[in-house]
């Protein structure tokens, strides 16, 4: 008697994801190999991997293209020193808190913006983040439009000395990015990830056929809320310092986020990695151009996106057929012995 189970990729992906964890042993263990400024440079590439992989699974996979992300980095980063600083709340513990703040408040948000569609909804995204950058300027007790840093005695509660308390962010940035893209792959293999690309595809269709579009759209945009409230409550408390225009930036939160989800590949869980990778890559190489740099940046997402359309991991698998994170779902048959007796293709999924 044979019978049939579903599972996900092939054994060459499944060899990938069992090789990838040395790797992720040797990040774990980066305060023993790398210098201050390396562990500096690792947590910020963390958090763009996991701002650009929430943007994918809202724009990539629940069809929800938002200009407007920076408006949960700032509120994150501003909940933290609220909490912190007129709370006494632990920073640590304040972390997780401003996330949970900030999908509470996306509701109100979400409220207005679920009334709009396409272009309209991104727009309105945008407008959002700016309404909360006015609010953050109007907070004298988080000094207005000037800012502030953080206490000496919050930020000796981290840790007693400068090099733990790089120690510990690095691993609450390296936690944070594995935990985001751990909740999107289960997401996506989920019966919910089939309604999500059923929605993106065609949103008409999805409703026919049952699929509550709405409710499954305000999940993912208030879980890419609760998590980007995370980094950025993160990233401001590795700087010390926050300022409206600083924890609001459109450049800085949204743009780039895009950027990287552009080249490496949009609509896949790889491609924020990729490209984040490359983006961080040609920071590095190019930033001393100025300006230059910029207009080098817009160069190479043009030419990638006339290249590459499916991004530079997108290319790659086309050429190889190997993916890391497959969400293809594939029916196996197999024998009373459990032996794979008649794999059948791919079943597209998500």
């Amino acid at each position: 008697m044979k019978e049939l189970r579903v599972t996900f990729g092939d054994r060459a992906s499944r060899a990938g994801a069992w090789l990838s964890l040395p790797l992720v042993l040797a990040l774990a263990a980066a305060p023993a190999w790398g210098g201050l400024d390396d562990l500096r440079l690792l947590s910020e590439l963390y958090a763009y991997v996991a701002l650009a992989s929430l943007w994918n699974l809202l724009a990539g996979f629940a069809g929800l293209v938002s200009v407007g992300q920076q408006a949960y980095v700032g509120l994150g980063a501003y909940l933290l020193f609220a909490l912190t600083i007129l709370g006494g709340v632990p920073p640590l513990l304040a972390i997780p808190i401003s996330g949970v703040l900030s999908a509470a408040l996306a509701i109100a948000a979400a409220a207005l913006l679920f009334r709009l569609r396409g272009h309209y909804f991104a727009i309105g995204t945008w407008i959002v983040a700016e309404v909360f950058q006015l609010l953050a300027a109007q907070a004298s007790v988080l000094g207005g439009g000037s800012g502030l840093s953080l206490p000496v005695s919050i930020v000796t509660s981290i840790a007693p000395t400068r090099q733990w308390r790089e120690f510990v962010i690095y691993w609450v940035a390296l936690a944070l990015v594995l935990g985001v893209l751990a909740m999107i792959v289960l997401l996506l293999r989920s019966r919910y990830g089939l309604a999500l690309k059923a929605i993106r595809d065609n949103e008409g269709a999805a409703r026919a056929s049952g699929i509550d579009v709405t409710r499954i759209k305000l999940a993912v945009y208030l879980v890419a809320a609760f998590a980007t409230g995370m980094l950025g409550a993160l990233i401001f408390l590795q700087k010390l310092r926050i300022k409206p225009d600083a924890a609001f930036s459109v450049n800085d939160w949204t743009a780039f986020v895009i950027f990287m989800t552009v080249i490496g590949g949009i609509g896949r869980i790889e491609g924020p990695i990729v490209g984040a990778i490359v983006f961080f890559l040609l920071r590095q190489t190019l930033s001393d151009l100025g300006s230059l740099y910029l207009m080098l940046l817009g160069a190479v997402a043009i030419v990638t996106m006339l290249a590459a359309p499916k991004g530079l991991w997108g290319l790659f698998v086309e050429a190889t057929g190997w993916q890391l994170f497959p969400l293809e779902r594939r029916v196996i048959r197999s024998d009373d012995r459990g032996r794979t007796t008649d794999p059948t293709p791919s079943l597209r999924g998500p």
